[in-house]
């Protein structure tokens, strides 16, 4: 099994952040990558067994299914259903901590993943680059850093 781990320092209280990162539907709202989302059958989109299905700005499709979001925790945990990557068994977690000295928190995403050797390089390059780093770099845009 794969890992990718990415983590960084978010310009703003965690509380701040996850009030932007919490709406499972709400990708689109804060990742430069994605254009569109929608929560399948209408269920509520912070239910744990919901089905979020998105549009990347490539016009790909991905379906992911939540299996945990805690408040407390200020996490979010996810699989992957169907994916133009060629993984399995893919259950990824972005969390964020507070920082106490500042107004600052702590926020890691990781992902493990089960792909083809041949194609674990590109895959770990598309995740750590594209999708998580990516992910940070808008947060820290947004929040004025």
């Amino acid at each position: 099994m794969a890992r990718v781990y990415v983590s960084s320092v978010i310009p703003a209280a965690a509380d701040q952040v996850w009030d932007r990162i919490r709406d499972f539907n709400g990708l689109p709202n804060w990742h430069p990558g994605m254009r569109e989302s929608r929560i399948e059958d209408g269920r509520p989109a912070d239910q744990v067994g919901c089905v979020r299905n998105f549009k990347l700005q490539s016009g790909e499709i991905i379906r992911e299914r939540l299996s945990g979001l805690s408040d407390y925790d200020k996490s979010c945990t996810y699989g992957i259903i169907e994916s133009p990557m060629s993984v399995t068994n893919y259950q990824a977690t972005l969390s964020l901590m507070p920082v106490t000295d500042g107004d600052v928190c702590f926020a890691q995403w990781s992902a493990d993943f089960n792909c083809a050797p041949h194609d674990l390089a590109a895959v770990t390059n598309l995740l750590t680059r594209d999708v998580f780093q990516s992910g940070f770099d808008a947060l820290k845009r947004h929040f004025g850093g």
